[in-house]
This record gives C-alpha cells, structure tokens and sequence, in this order.
C-alpha cells in the first residue's frame, strides 16, 4: 500500500469555513450557533478514539 503525502496549498480566497456540528440532548446542533460559554465548554471536551478489536476468523 503507498501512501501519498503530496501537500495541498490554498491561497486565503479559495479557503471556506468548516461548520462544526455536535449532538447535544440527541439532536444535532452547529457549535457556532452556541454561546460563549458552550463553546467554551465545548471546545474543553476530551475526544477519545475506541480501539479497533481484531478477531481471528
């Protein structure tokens, strides 16, 4: 398997905003529609990753 490592450059006007959304009380919400405070919060959040469990077949 390769792997390509080739760097991508964009020039300031040919960038766009990444929207992040997060569930909040079971329902989907945009981060940047929370307030100073919840944006705080949300920005102090640990994210962890599951390990992957291999299984002999």
């Amino acid at each position: 398997m390769s792997t390509n490592t080739t760097a991508l450059s964009l020039r300031e006007d040919e960038r766009q905003r990444c929207e992040i959304w997060t569930r909040v009380m079971g329902y989907h919400r945009p981060v940047s529609s929370f307030n100073l405070g919840k944006q705080s919060e949300h920005a102090e959040r640990k994210h962890f990753v599951e390990p992957m469990v291999h299984r002999n077949a």
